[in-house]
């Protein structure tokens, strides 16, 4: 018998990283629904993308109540505004929060907001009663979009054993290797980082540096 996979809303579904993960996770078999400002936006998009199961376009609010998985991938300049929207909508779900709090024009310096992190912030302001998970900060957009193989680990933060588990299997049906980074507080690192490959990419002309976590893995007990 088929595993029913969740249904993914992926709020802010038309934009480079939240279009890539869609496709990817599209081909992977979920049912996904893009979220957008714009519903007719998210609809055109999800026309654009091919998958295993159809794929479907809306405002961001109605994506979030059909959504079993709720993906936040918006800039840091939306973040509040859009989890305010969402948030009668996500109590009891799982949210993965993707936000970087990038602040131009020196978006390769470090700068976190009060709350320590855009994730840490994302849970304050959603609440206990949501699981919100860190994840995918540190992986480039574009390469999630050339649907090529991405050598390139995520770290994966969360307060919910369970719910960083869930996100980590996520990862491995888009051909990437989550690594458990334990609490939600350890969202600052993979958040801090983004800038520093931002600076990286810039200083060495790299097409979008990531991370690999080296050593060999065993299965996590704590």
């Amino acid at each position: 018998m088929t595993e029913k996979l969740p249904v993914l809303a992926i709020i802010g579904g038309t934009g480079a990283l939240g279009s890539g993960l869609a496709t990817r996770w599209a081909a992977a078999g979920y049912p996904v629904i893009l979220g957008s400002r714009d519903p007719e936006k998210a609809s055109a998009a999800a026309q654009g993308i091919s998958g295993v199961v159809a794929i479907s376009g809306t405002d961001n609010r109605s994506a979030a109540i059909a959504g079993e998985i709720v993906v936040v991938t918006v800039p840091f300049a939306s973040h509040r505004a859009i989890l305010e929207e969402i948030r009668p909508a996500v109590s009891g779900k799982i949210v993965i929060d993707t936000t970087v709090p990038l602040m131009p024009p020196k978006v390769a310096t470090v700068q976190m907001p009060p709350e320590g992190s855009a994730s840490l912030a994302a849970q304050r302001l959603l609440g206990e009663q949501v699981r919100v998970v860190s994840a995918f900060q540190n992986v480039a957009a574009h390469k999630i979009q050339k649907g090529e193989a991405i050598d390139c680990d995520v770290l994966v933060a969360g307060d919910d054993k369970a719910a960083r588990e869930t996100v980590i299997a996520l990862a491995a049906a888009i051909g990437l290797r989550g690594i458990d980074a334990g609490p939600l507080a350890n969202s600052v690192a993979a958040e801090a980082l983004t800038s520093i490959l931002i600076g990286i990419n810039r200083r060495y002309k790299v097409d979008g540096a990531g991370i690999r976590i080296t050593g060999r893995f065993a299965t996590t007990t704590d």
